[in-house]
């Protein structure tokens, strides 16, 4: 994939250029927006939302990371959606079932190749690991979500947040302090890659 010249195609107005984008970049928007808001659907409004406004704004786009860009457009549009909950009646971020069962995690981390056990134990870190983005603040959140699950580099993380890189790296720093001691309760259900006493989440 060229994306510099889909990008200029899309930005000429070639939706088959832009569609090709969205479906490179869709997985990573949508998990984007899964761990910042905690829940599917919301996620999957915020991310159709973010690559709208993508389109709509894509003359704007002048070059470098084009991937920071994006995930700036589904900052922006996590942050509506949640401006938007503020203002309905509290509703659990959680998914339920047909039985009204409260569902661990999401659909689209089911692996199909996991034994019972083994998916029970995926479950139950997912859950984790959600509670602890959960409980963080919300510019902490984002940033670590960004840098440490997405894997943008500082810089990338700063023009998708709008902060200066400093701001970025006291973000990122605190949020994985703030992790590491929420996620000690869990902590059997690390993978051995992932204890806690190595310095990165």
């Amino acid at each position: 994939m060229d994306e510099a010249v889909l990008i200029h195609s899309a930005q000429n107005g070639d939706l088959d250029a832009f569609n090709t984008l969205v479906l490179h970049y869709q997985s990573l928007v949508f998990n984007t927006a899964v761990r910042v808001l905690g829940d599917d659907d919301l996620a999957a409004d915020a991310s159709q939302e973010a690559f709208i406004s993508a389109f709509r704004s894509l003359a704007t786009f002048r070059g470098g990371s084009f991937k920071a860009w994006l995930m700036r457009t589904v900052t922006n549009a996590c942050y509506d959606e949640l401006r938007r909950q503020k203002r309905k009646p509290t509703t659990p971020l959680e998914p339920e079932t047909a039985e009204g069962d409260e569902v661990d995690s999401p659909k689209w981390l089911a692996d199909p190749n996991l034994t019972p056990a083994q998916k029970l134990e995926a479950d139950e870190l997912e859950h984790a690991i959600q509670h602890c983005l959960d409980a963080l603040p919300l510019e902490f959140r984002t940033a670590v979500v960004l840098a440490d699950i997405q894997g943008l580099d500082y810089s990338e993380v700063a023009i998708a947040s709008k902060v200066p890189l400093g701001t970025v790296k006291s973000r990122v720093a605190r949020a994985r302090l703030r992790l590491r001691e929420c996620l000690r309760g869990f902590e059997e259900l690390l993978p051995s890659a992932f204890r806690l006493e190595s310095e990165e989440i």
